[in-house]
């Protein structure tokens, strides 16, 4: 499973401030425990802070300077992941675009022209579908315009969309539906999701969290926008993808085990 660490998203109020101060032990620390705890990407979120343009383009400089690990750009701002994107080595993962008016017109060229990945979600302008097969009708379409900008399906991950189920008490069903449907029509793109929506407002989220992680993998999830330094939570990464037979020989979760990396709580 794709694992992008969340913690330095500026909504964050310590973040935020890191950012604003142009803290940069601060942020590479932060940096450097996600990637050393798993993560594949490190999330780089500056959306609220003064200068989204010029603070996204310094967390690239930052990190990369420090880091050898590619980045998830969480921006619809084209200027700042224009700015972003020419600063990043390698291959960075654009989150997001959706069918919301202008968001594919204005990202997919930047997007095809620095070879980044994609997270595109599934709604459009009226809003999140409030149905499995509406989300996958999204997908559908979000497919074909992506495609048509020359950018292939393998570097696509469609996000369903999690909705707290305390909002929604069939949200998690509708998510896991839509999840199934898009992993068995588009095969060749992957499935991601920001897990801890689901849990928003409600007690023992770490708990509800990790239970959606293990239903959602049965269900097909590629990738995940998760707090990595959770060691349990990562440990059920490796067993649910030894049980859902994306682990041949169980070679993944043992070498884990060897590193001392599964734990049992």
């Amino acid at each position: 499973m794709l694992v992008v660490g969340e913690l330095i998203n500026s909504s964050i109020k310590r973040i935020g401030e890191a950012i604003e101060r142009k803290d940069r032990e601060f942020i590479v620390k932060v940096a450097r425990e996600q990637q050393e705890a798993g993560a594949d990407y490190i999330d780089a979120n500056a959306a609220t802070t003064s200068s989204e343009e010029d603070n996204l383009e310094w967390l690239v400089s930052v990190i990369q300077d420090e880091i050898d690990a590619p980045l998830c750009l969480d921006s619809t701002n084209p200027e700042a992941l224009r700015r972003a994107l020419r600063k990043h080595r390698g291959s960075a993962l654009v989150n997001s675009v959706s069918l919301e008016k202008g968001r594919m017109e204005n990202i997919l060229p930047l997007v095809k022209e620095y070879d980044a990945d994609l997270v595109a979600l599934c709604m459009s302008d009226e809003g999140i579908p409030d149905t499995a097969a509406r989300r996958l009708e999204m997908a559908r379409r979000s497919a074909a315009v992506i495609q048509s900008y020359g950018i292939s399906l393998q570097k696509v991950y469609f996000d369903p969309l999690v909705i707290p189920v305390s909002v929604n008490h069939r949200a998690g069903a509708i998510f896991l539906e839509a999840l199934e449907k898009i992993a068995v029509e588009l095969p060749d793109a992957g499935t991601i999701c920001g897990l801890s929506n689901i849990s928003h407002g409600l007690p023992a989220p770490r708990l509800i969290n990790e239970t959606f992680l293990v239903l959602a993998l049965g269900k097909g999830l590629k990738g995940a926008i998760i707090n990595p330094l959770d060691d349990f939570m990562m440990s059920l990464i490796k067993t649910g993808e030894m049980l859902t037979g994306q682990d041949h020989y169980c070679k993944s979760y043992l070498r884990a085990f060897r590193q001392g990396k599964i734990t049992e709580q």
